[in-house]
């Protein structure tokens, strides 16, 4: 199986509760002002990546970028010669969203799906605060949903409200993530920031389309995981299912053998999946359901700085 649980929460009818206003309200509250504490407004480990035009050379510094180093003028100079860049301070971003039936696993109060809405809402009103554009593609089994990539205030809330609003997935196959990485390929013309946020459990064969995907844009996959799908906990029998198939059986969570089985699957999936990501080269972030979304972005800029120093950045 590729996901288990005792009983699936059900979101839905709490999430129809939550107003866009008032979600966006409490994230400026308390995940966007901490952040503008801690990164005093610069943003740019976040959303830039190396999609510079050249503006002028000069000596090499220690610190600079070695890839920045002009090879022809440092020879006929007999000195390292740096390029300069400016970069391009307009940033369209794109959110791929996965929305299969694995995404509403988790804590009843904290499931994988509403951390994707609290993470798109927080990133999409940072971007769009510097003018910058944001759009999305929603998926399930199929492509549901496509919203056009506009700025301001306006077009959070109605990423948030279409969020919220869609109807809850449906058991039936394992997801194939490949049509949502197509449907990128085929609508997304301009080189963008793009989110690509899944559990990525899924079936294989999407390898290719990821690939492809990285050379024409800036792709950081977005992973969501819970615990409980990694380690079962011991809590004797229990009948659990496969969000994706639908699937019910009995276990016995005491079994110590069959937690290992679990627990060495889940590992098998691990691996596979850094795998992948590493033959696009791209860097993914890993978000779990119990951790908090400011020390998550914390991270994840991080992460870009030191992508942005080693060329791990397309």
């Amino acid at each position: 199986m590729n996901t288990a649980t005792a009983n699936r929460p059900t979101n839905g009818k709490e999430r129809q509760t939550r107003s866009p206003e008032r979600i966006l309200q409490r994230l400026d509250w308390h995940v966007i002002r901490r952040l503008d504490g801690i990164l005093q407004g610069d943003y740019r480990s976040l959303f830039y990546g190396t999609g510079l035009d050249f503006a002028d050379l000069r000596e090499y510094q220690p610190g600079d970028d070695i890839r920045n180093i002009d090879w022809n003028v440092t020879a006929r100079m007999n000195s390292p010669y740096v390029r300069q860049y400016i970069e391009d301070r307009e940033v369209t971003a794109w959110f791929l969203l996965d929305f299969s039936p694995s995404m509403g696993f988790g804590a009843l109060e904290r499931d994988k799906e509403s951390v994707l809405v609290d993470f798109v809402a927080t990133l999409a009103r940072l971007l769009t605060r510097n003018g910058n554009r944001v759009g999305a593609i929603f998926f399930d089994s199929r492509v549901e949903l496509t919203i056009p990539a506009r700025s301001g205030r306006t077009q959070v809330l109605r990423l948030i409200n279409d969020m919220l609003k869609r109807r809850p997935a449906q058991s039936g196959s394992i997801t194939d993530l490949t049509p949502l990485l197509n449907a990128a390929l085929n609508s997304i013309k301009q080189r963008s920031l793009i989110f690509l946020i899944s559990d990525f459990i899924c079936a294989p064969g999407w390898d290719s389309s990821i690939n492809l995907l990285s050379r024409r844009h800036d792709l950081i996959p977005i992973r969501l995981w819970d615990r409980r799908e990694i380690e079962l906990p011991e809590i004797g029998i229990v009948l659990v299912e496969d969000l994706e198939t639908g699937e019910q059986i009995y276990i016995d969570t005491h079994n110590k053998k069959y937690r290992q089985r679990f627990y060495a699957a889940a590992q098998s999936r691990e691996k596979q999946l850094t795998q992948t990501f590493k033959q696009a080269g791209v860097n993914a972030l890993s978000l779990s359901t119990e951790e908090d979304l400011v020390q998550a972005i914390l991270r994840f800029a991080e992460m870009r700085k030191r992508a942005r120093h080693y060329g791990g950045t397309h």
